[in-house]
């Protein structure tokens, strides 16, 4: 019996293009960097090294601590110092990132919906940002923190997507099988790896990312009406 289902948040839950959302992300964050001496170019970089060594995390630190050792090893130790403004970033200039978003009915009521049945909800985000980063982004789907049972973010996680570490560890965390858990998101090769350690999956193709072209027609996929119908035959 399926007893959690697990959400991916950006493309999924949060309509958005991904390109369009890095752009005004970087912009807002390179310009109120901009006073305390970093090179926009440089800045931007940094932050996709640093990306790409969260995505190769082996588990032995956190995502945040993985982060911010490739980012010092760039400008320096004293970054570190910095780290407050890079907070203030997400709780002031990054709420404007949300006109870079769109917005979809259809996941808050899929969500209640889903707690009147009584399913666990936990939000699979890559967690490349930090919480009060993907608090926001949840906030702007329309839904709560409080509606997911476990949320992933740089600080509470060792793994990243495509890596099927990252899903054990979500198992792990709901002391669940894999049998038991459904995992929806956009991108294939993220989102749908889960296939492969056995839960279900469904791909939401909304906002699709498919940069390997694999065919998709051998997975559950569709927007949230065929979702909506997915869920109903796979609850009973």
């Amino acid at each position: 019996m399926i007893q959690a289902i697990l959400f991916d948040l950006d493309g999924t839950l949060l309509p958005m293009d991904q390109d369009v959302f890095v752009k005004h992300y970087f912009g807002l964050l390179a310009k109120k960097l901009a006073p305390l001496g970093y090179d926009s170019k440089k800045l931007v970089a940094a932050i996709w090294k640093g990306t790409a060594a969260m995505v190769g995390n082996d588990g032995s630190k956190t995502n945040e601590a993985v982060f911010w050792q490739c980012f010092s090893d760039t400008f320096g130790p004293q970054v570190l110092e910095h780290a407050p403004v890079f907070e203030d970033y997400y709780r002031n200039e990054f709420q404007a990132v949300r006109n870079a978003c769109g917005f979809a009915t259809e996941a808050g009521e899929l969500i209640s919906w889903l707690k009147g049945q009584g399913k666990r909800l936990y939000l699979a985000t890559n967690p490349i940002f930090p919480r009060i980063a993907t608090l926001s982004r949840i906030r702007w789907a329309g839904l709560q923190p409080e509606d997911f049972e476990g949320i992933t973010t740089y600080e509470n996680s060792r793994h990243c997507k495509p890596n099927p570490d990252y899903y054990r560890d979500i198992l792990d965390a709901l002391k669940l099988q894999p049998e038991e858990c459904i995992m929806v998101g956009n991108d294939v090769s993220e989102d749908m790896v889960a296939e492969a350690l056995g839960m279900q999956v469904f791909l939401l193709t909304d906002c699709l990312i498919n940069k390997e072209q694999k065919d998709i027609s051998v997975l559950p996929h569709g927007g949230f009406h065929e979702l909506r119908t997915f869920l109903e035959t796979a609850l009973g």
